[in-house]
């Protein structure tokens, strides 16, 4: 019954920011631990970020854009956002938000069983 829809992408330039949204329709959001991931033509689904539910007080973040991304939540709006700066052209995929069926912090795809429609991000040179 729990429904996650994304908002946020679109096309920016290269060192450009933008703020993806995932609003979650469950009314035990703040038990959920989130993540997003993402995935670019003809390659498979790769983790960016993920954070532990309640407080979201640990987050996790790929390797490839530790610094630039930064997730957070608001368990008052059902919703966890996805700040991206300084943006690369690699970054361009589609990006997915998901619901762990876990209770701890995990960037295991498999460990997710939510997933949103997907948001296009676009980042050009």
């Amino acid at each position: 019954q729990v429904q996650l829809v994304e908002s946020g992408g679109g096309l920016v330039q290269a060192g450009g920011s933008l703020r993806l949204s995932c609003a979650a329709s469950g009314r035990t959001f703040s038990t959920y631990v989130m993540g997003w991931f993402r995935q670019a033509p003809e390659k498979g689904r790769d983790f960016v970020a993920s954070i532990n539910n309640w407080s979201g007080s640990r987050t996790s973040y790929a390797d490839s854009v530790k610094g630039r991304f930064t997730i957070s939540r608001d368990n008052a709006k059902n919703t966890v956002y996805l700040q991206m700066n300084s943006l690369k052209p690699e970054d361009t995929a589609v990006y997915y938000c998901a619901k762990s069926k876990t209770t701890w912090a995990t960037n295991s795809m498999r460990d997710y069983d939510l997933w949103g429609q997907g948001t296009q991000v676009t980042v050009s040179s």
